[in-house]
């Protein structure tokens, strides 16, 4: 894997689905707010052990890291605290509170949980039908296995040995996924740009403290990032950081990578060329992204490394095994030669994915994929 995604070539093809979220929580067989809420087991670990399942080469992200100063809370303030104040047999409503003058101060909006699907954040209450009133009771939701600083990554790096590698992951600086940060733009744009230098300065302060960690790693996660930010807002609010993070990156002999769901092609062009960065995933096939394997190989492969793109949908979760093998064979003959290629999937198979579509995706890079 690490030598691939530094645009070398290894003795085969590495595999890797994207399944960093919903098949590691059905494979517990318990309830997804187990896992999300109560880290019972912690996300990354049912990651590990889906690895083990399926013998794929493990690609972790998302391992949680406590970096010190960094939190939201401020100097002298009361951390905040998620507690559960609804519950259903279907659904768990949390929402997060702390101690302030006058009583308890509770965010005006929730998250929510759910039995057999990944949660969903920041839910305004009236959306759900809770009102704004403190509730009359709560419960807090402590974590049944609780981690601290670093330890959560050190445990991650040692569970998961020789099966694959684990990343530190940081953002960019840029506009969200809600109008209301598209409008913002437009209306006040000094405002954001003040914003992004100010989260840039910051970014590179973590990032230097996880590359300290030594990760196997580094990712710049940035999901869906360039269909607010087309090129020249990315330009302006994001590239100065990205150049950054990828020249820290190389300083540390660490290998870099984006994982941008959606339109991503001019992110590889622009990555490829203005940037140190070692790799890019995941390289999605229209209608959800504007990638062609192929066209980004030719173009950029001997710049950049690649990681993709199988469809999550019409080949993973709705073809059958045959359409997997013939999929990953397409995607090796566009993107192999040479090496610097890792076969993977367009961003996150849905959880009822067939295991049978994921052992033959394996099994095709294992047979077909040896230099």
């Amino acid at each position: 894997m690490l030598v691939a995604m530094r645009g070398g070539t290894p003795d085969m093809v590495p595999v890797a689905p994207d399944m960093s979220n919903m098949i590691p929580c059905r494979l517990t067989r318990k309830p997804f707010w187990d896992v999300y809420l109560y880290q019972d087991p912690p996300l990354w670990q049912a990651y590990i052990d889906a690895v083990k399942h399926f013998g794929f080469d493990g690609w972790l992200c998302g391992v949680p890291v406590d970096v010190p100063g960094d939190g939201d809370d401020p100097p002298g303030g009361s951390p905040w605290r998620e507690a559960v104040v609804e519950r259903t047999p279907e659904r768990i409503y949390t929402r997060l509170h702390r101690a302030a003058e006058g009583g308890e101060q509770w965010t005006d909006w929730c998250n929510v949980y759910y039995v057999a699907d990944s949660p969903t954040h920041c839910v305004p209450l009236s959306k759900v039908g809770l009102t704004a009133r403190a509730p009359a009771a709560w419960e807090d939701a402590v974590p049944r296995r609780a981690y601290s600083g670093a330890e959560a990554f050190h445990e991650a790096k040692r569970q998961m040995g020789e099966l694959g590698v684990v990343a530190l992951t940081e953002g960019l600086p840029g506009l969200g996924l809600q109008p209301e940060d598209i409008y913002r733009y437009y209306d006040d744009p000094d405002s954001v740009l003040t914003r992004c230098e100010r989260e840039h300065r910051r970014i590179v302060r973590r990032t230097e403290a996880l590359l300290a960690l030594d990760p196997d790693f580094f990712l710049i996660g940035i999901s869906g990032f360039m269909i607010t930010n087309p090129e020249p807002i990315f330009r302006r609010l994001a590239l100065a950081c990205l150049q950054d993070l990828t020249a820290l990156c190389t300083r540390a002999a660490i290998p870099s990578q984006i994982h941008c769901c959606g339109p991503e092609y001019d992110l590889v062009r622009i990555s490829a060329h203005e940037t140190d960065l070692s790799s890019i995933n995941p390289l999605e096939t229209p209608p959800m992204g504007d990638c062609d394997l192929a066209r980004v190989k030719r173009e950029f492969g001997d710049r950049i490394s690649l990681m993709g793109n199988l469809h999550t949908t019409s080949v993973m979760l709705h073809g059958s095994p045959a359409d997997v093998r013939e999929a990953s064979k397409k995607a090796m003959d566009d993107a192999a030669a040479g090496g610097g290629f890792i076969l993977s999937t367009g961003d996150q198979c849905g959880r009822d994915t067939p295991d049978a579509n994921i052992f033959a995706m394996i099994e095709t890079a294992r047979t077909r994929g040896v230099y």
